[in-house]
């Protein structure tokens, strides 16, 4: 997998050229390590922070007179969106691989979802099938977009990592279970718990800039479920979609669905394994021969 595309490597080496100047030792060489982490982060969610800005500018400022829907222009955006990171090279062919399937897998729940009633567009569309407008898939794909620019960027590498099926059939396991709940038994708190078992040793192992972190996967996937239930809270504000109980007037989304976004994001982390296969970290790639021996 390269690291980088050839316009990001040309702004990695730009990048280089100043920071290479910078402290490495101290509290300075750290913050230098941090302020990278964060522009890091920011060029991961390159796609997801485009749609969320428009989400957000469309809701501040979209006239009432337009001669297209909101919803649409969003749809349409979003597009574009892809097809620039693709044509400057902003992104890997893989990366909108991964866009699409989530695309996909997105819009499928969707229409279960908004045709039960768990939540609601509430403007017209045109570019839409039933209940949902296309751009809502873009949501899920954003996820799936920093998901497999974050394995390349931060050139993550695992320790303990479970077997590639059994994390395949979590995944199955809970999409399933976003469905099958509202006819039998929700069995989300069993999903927690193997969720915990499967990735309880896992490590990840990822290069900021001249130091090489490590952190249990288990927390970054909280961390990141966090983040995508912010970005939630923001999205339902802008009336981009509404629960029920927003009709009237927004309210912060429940803490609970926190735990919707962390399964979620298991089936996003899971599908983007096998497009950027998880690899071994130096420390296991090293014991190996020992092992054979």
């Amino acid at each position: 997998m390269k690291r980088f595309t050839s316009v990001e490597a040309r702004i990695d080496a730009a990048a280089h050229g100043v920071l290479d100047r910078l402290p490495a030792r101290g509290l300075y060489g750290a913050l230098v390590e941090f302020l990278v982490f964060g522009l890091k982060q920011a060029w991961a969610c390159l796609f997801g922070g485009a749609m969320l800005a428009l989400i957000i500018a469309t809701r501040l400022f979209w006239p009432d007179d337009a001669s297209i829907e909101r919803y649409d222009f969003l749809f349409l955006a979003a597009l574009a969106i892809q097809i620039g990171m693709l044509g400057f090279k902003l992104e890997t062919l893989a990366e909108a691989k991964v866009i699409l399937i989530f695309h996909v897998v997105g819009t499928a729940m969707e229409l279960f979802k908004t045709s039960a009633g768990s939540w609601i567009y509430p403007e017209e569309s045109l570019f839409r099938i039933g209940g949902v407008p296309l751009f809502s898939g873009f949501m899920y794909a954003a996820v799936g977009s920093y998901l497999a620019r974050i394995s390349r960027i931060f050139d993550m590498r695992y320790a303990a990592y479970p077997p590639l099926w059994a994390t395949a059939v979590l995944a199955v396991a809970i999409y399933v279970n976003f469905f099958a709940h509202h006819y039998v038994v929700d069995i989300r708190y069993w999903l927690f718990a193997a969720t915990a078992i499967l990735y309880f040793r896992t490590v990840v192992h990822y290069r900021v800039f001249r130091v090489r972190h490590k952190m249990p996967l288990l927390v970054g996937f909280l961390l990141v479920a966090l983040f995508i239930w912010f970005a939630e809270n923001i999205g339902t504000w802008s009336r981009a979609w509404i629960y029920p109980g927003q009709r009237d007037a927004w309210t912060p989304v429940s803490i609970q669905k926190l735990g919707s976004w962390y399964l979620l994001m298991i089936i996003s982390f899971v599908l983007v394994t096998f497009v950027h296969r998880p690899r071994p970290a130096e420390a296991e790639l090293a014991a190996r021969p020992q092992a054979a021996e």
